[in-house]
């Protein structure tokens, strides 16, 4: 798979860079973001941190606002972040351009309806499709862990909990933890997966907390002043099926933050330390 280098820069250290390449599961060009710490190289290899991103965000959002690398290059650890949807000419997308459907809102699902499911196979890309790229062409080992914010929590969130032997641990920044019961989540599944439920409940971090029979650690801080808190993240769903199956989740609430990246900036480097852990980094 051929990757076009896009930018490059030195930052704490390591090296920022953007690359794009065409995606098969996703039948386009994608772009991701990656952070490789200073001294990592083929003898060196280091465990990856998969960050994605929330409701029209980009490959970009995380690499300007978070400030996570900085500790990603104490840590010794490679910051992976994709896109949030296909994009491109012929690509479907919400004819209202809607902000919580189509272009930057793929919900890291793979779609069954038409016209979505030729194109927005996001749970493929995010799962198979890019950890295979990123170990053929970068210097990372074979541990690798989660994260993500919004949206990209929920991603990050229901992936882990399908695919409890890829990943060490996970956490999300304010995930849409109970998307089967929010409007976006509705919205959404109801475009990209049909009106079968059952569908959409396997794609719910909750219900699938709920069912869990192999754990992978787990870390969510919430924002109490945050614009979205009740009606759409719902985190007391998460709260109750982690305490109803014994789920190893932390879950921090805050007092005056909100939904945006001043929130995630402030408390990236707890996830940081609390993934390398997991990844034996610390």
């Amino acid at each position: 798979m051929m990757l076009e280098k896009i930018s490059s820069n030195k930052m704490f250290g390591g090296v920022q860079e953007h690359f794009q390449h065409h995606a098969e599961s996703l039948k386009c060009q994608m772009r991701f973001a990656i952070y490789l710490p200073e001294g990592a190289s083929k003898h060196a290899p280091v465990p990856v941190l998969y960050w994605l991103s929330g409701l029209t965000c980009t490959d970009e959002n995380f690499v300007q606002k978070s400030g996570g690398q900085r500790m990603a290059s104490a840590l010794g650890i490679a910051i992976v972040c994709p896109d949030t949807s296909p994009r491109g000419v012929g690509i479907a997308d919400d004819e209202n351009q809607s902000y919580d459907l189509g272009l930057g809102a793929g919900f890291y699902i793979n779609a069954t309806e038409k016209p979505w499911s030729t194109h927005y196979k996001m749970y493929d890309y995010i799962v198979n499709e890019l950890p295979v790229l990123i170990a053929a062409n970068f210097p990372v080992s074979n541990k690798k862990s989660i994260s993500g914010h919004s949206m990209g929590g929920h991603g990050a969130l229901t992936i882990a909990l399908k695919n409890p032997d890829k990943y060490c641990s996970v956490s999300a920044f304010s995930p849409i933890a109970n998307p089967i019961n929010s409007p976006w989540g509705q919205k959404a599944f109801s475009a990209y997966l049909g009106s079968d439920k059952t569908l959409w409940q396997q794609h719910d971090a909750s219900v699938l907390m709920k069912a869990s029979t192999q754990h992978v650690p787990a870390l969510v801080d919430q924002g109490l002043a945050d614009d979205f808190l009740q009606e759409q993240l719902q985190p007391e769903s998460l709260i109750s099926a982690a305490l109803s199956n014994n789920y190893p989740l932390i879950l921090n609430q805050h007092q005056g933050y909100d939904h945006s990246y001043f929130f995630i900036a402030s408390f990236i480097e707890s996830h940081l330390c609390f993934h390398a852990k997991h990844l034996g980094q610390s």
